[in-house]
């Protein structure tokens, strides 16, 4: 079996504000909470899920609600996530809609040949809007108060902080089977960009090399790990004898529920998660009603009302 990863599956992060969390990505940037959940490994702590109006792989941002300070940044870690708009007149959008919800933006630029557009959550959790010139599917959610010309399309490129290139890269190619297909400068750092599957926006990790930066700690407006696209779960079970036959420690296959994952980090200590794109989140709640209750996992729903009481309130 040839393996190859389709593209970026999820992006988690952390924040200590799950309220304010929710109301960011759902009123803000009018993505849809396609499951509200818990942390399986640490049921005190929702796991909310942000996406597209059909909750498609590629296109969540989720979130741990843990009572962290926040972020020291640095290098060690996942700096920035992408998220895909259609072009140069939702990016024109989000500028105007961004500064009337009071978020400082910075100014639409060219970056690595796209139009961009770099801003921060409440929280600081850096986030950058990348024009896709409409490539691929597109989702709206009819619920968002974004138009469905401008929503927010899926992921785009997860921007890395490595102090050196060479351990990361060996990983990446030998490994994950990317391929370097191009680089540019950024902030005095050099960014190099790698490629899965079809390639395109959607499928791209970009490792800045930035070794003057003190390690990162990771909190509250950080990412927790970045996970990437497989099909089902032959394609994970070769991807777990893969990380295995290269000795690269792993958490073996791991039941999510929605998702199956396997576990491990990159040289420099960044999480990585490979995840399959099914059965994905209609498989407890029907679709039209996404995100709507508490959803558990088989094997937690007998302890449901002892990790509802632990919950606070979102709204």
């Amino acid at each position: 079996m040839s393996l190859t990863l389709t593209g970026i599956h999820h992006l988690t992060a952390i924040t200590a504000d799950a309220p304010g969390n929710l109301d960011f990505y759902k009123r803000v940037l009018g993505m849809r909470l396609v499951k509200k959940t818990v942390n399986q490994d640490d049921t005190s702590a929702y796991h909310l899920f942000y996406a597209d109006g059909l909750a498609s792989p590629g296109t969540d941002v989720t979130f741990f609600d843990w009572p962290a300070p926040r972020e020291t940044r640095g290098t060690h870690s996942i700096a920035r996530t992408s998220l895909r708009v259609s072009g140069q007149a939702s990016l024109d959008y989000w500028a105007g809609r961004l500064k009337e919800n009071s978020v400082e933006v910075g100014e639409i630029r060219s970056l690595d040949g796209r139009a961009s557009l770099d801003f921060e959550d409440p929280e600081g959790q850096r986030l950058r809007l990348v024009g896709d010139g409409g490539a691929g599917d597109a989702n709206p959610w009819d619920g968002s108060s974004v138009p469905a010309e401008h929503q927010i399309r899926g992921l785009g490129p997860i921007v890395l902080s490595v102090p050196q290139l060479a351990p990361t890269e060996a990983l990446l190619v030998k490994v994950m089977n990317m391929r370097e297909v191009r680089r540019y400068e950024e902030a005095g750092a050099t960014v190099h960009v790698f490629e899965m599957g079809e390639g395109g926006p959607a499928a791209e990790l970009h490792v800045a090399v930035e070794p003057h930066l003190p390690p990162a700690g990771q909190g509250a407006g950080g990412v927790h790990h970045v996970a990437f696209r497989t099909g089902d779960n032959a394609e994970l079970t070769e991807w777990a004898k893969r990380v295995r036959e290269y000795r690269v420690p792993s958490s073996g296959e791991v039941e999510r529920y929605y998702f199956r994952s396997l576990y491990f980090r990159e040289p420099n200590g960044i999480l990585f998660e490979i995840a399959t794109d099914g059965p994905g989140f209609a498989v407890d709640e029907p679709l039209a009603s996404l995100g709507e209750s508490l959803s558990l996992p088989p094997f937690l729903e007998p302890k449901r009302a002892a990790i509802e009481a632990n919950l606070k309130p979102l709204a």
